[in-house]
């Protein structure tokens, strides 16, 4: 690949509602530790290159970033990072976030909230990152139960204005369509990537393709490996082979990957290292042959 600046725009854009991004994101999680996500062997990140990875993003194009209350280590928090370093905010800059799981004052894991509880969540999303209202607002799921009353109630918080946009993460076909039956989604945040295609996915993907729906892949670059990230297991052959004949890393090859699923397919890769970043947004670029395609698609579960 080329060594020139890359730009979050090569990629080509999408739109979330009314709101236009470029397809190659941030995601925030990892801003705030190293070390598997949720789990005991965390550490903080520095807070001055996380402040610099953000600002160097929004530099590089990058103009949807991917965020949420809960994204939070013993010393950092992902959305007071984000507010700490881009306010104020630029017009064209789209922050979505998520509500539905939590986290207690010492960081213990709550997998679920009640829809009641919603409010508070999406208040607490403005109130760290400084704004009047959230621009996307994905009800992450837990589990396959109706999800009615969860999403009815963002759906009134998106009429009094405190949400501009829905989405949902980790979702079910059925939990699409109970969603759309209450009100819009832009986009679905669902783990997929090489060597993590589930046919449920597979469904979402075509379904959001056919009604313009963004479709947002998580851990589209450490696959299997999930929050242990990328380099947790050793890398597939075939990606080696790929990666090597287009002079490109693992992780642009799977990001490239990624977006040629369809127009709709927009990547949100997170880092904390501002060469990984340029490295990321560099993988717009990069264009897979159909043979290379399909044999990436064709990889199983030992593939991340």
């Amino acid at each position: 690949m080329t060594s020139s600046t890359p730009d979050a725009a090569a990629a080509g854009t999408w739109r979330l509602g009314d709101l236009t991004v470029n397809r190659i994101g941030f995601g925030a999680m990892r801003l705030t530790q190293n070390g598997p996500a949720f789990s005991d062997a965390r550490t903080p990140h520095d807070r001055d290159r996380a402040l610099t990875v953000l600002r160097r993003a929004v530099e590089l194009g990058v103009n949807h970033i991917d965020t949420a209350a809960f994204y939070f280590s013993p010393l950092r928090s992902a959305n007071e990072l984000i507010n700490s370093a881009l306010a104020p905010y630029a017009d064209d800059l789209v922050l979505t976030t998520k509500v539905g799981p939590g986290r207690g004052p010492s960081g213990d894991w709550l997998p679920w909230s009640r829809p009641g509880q919603l409010r508070g969540q999406v208040q607490e999303n403005i109130r760290q990152l400084g704004r009047d209202h959230l621009d996307v607002v994905n009800l992450r799921m837990n589990g396959p139960a109706p999800i009615s009353d969860h999403f009815g109630a963002l759906a009134e918080l998106r009429e009094e204005g405190l949400i501009r946009h829905l989405g949902l993460s980790n979702a079910r076909p059925d939990q699409l369509d109970e969603a759309l039956a209450i009100a819009p989604v832009v986009c679905v945040q669902n783990r997929y990537g090489i060597g993590s295609i589930s046919h449920s996915s597979e469904e979402i993907l075509r379904t959001c393709g056919e009604l313009g729906i963004a479709f947002v892949p998580f851990y589209a670059i450490a696959g299997p490996a999930r929050e242990a990230g990328a380099r947790a297991t050793t890398e597939h052959g075939a990606v080696l082979d790929v990666a090597r004949a287009h002079d490109a890393s693992p992780a642009q090859v799977r990001l490239a990957w990624t977006l040629q699923q369809g127009p709709h397919v927009l990547a949100i890769p997170g880092t904390g290292d501002p060469a990984h970043l340029e490295a990321n947004v560099a993988a717009g670029t990069l264009h897979l042959t159909d043979d290379e395609l399909r044999r990436l698609t064709d990889l199983g579960p030992d593939a991340g």
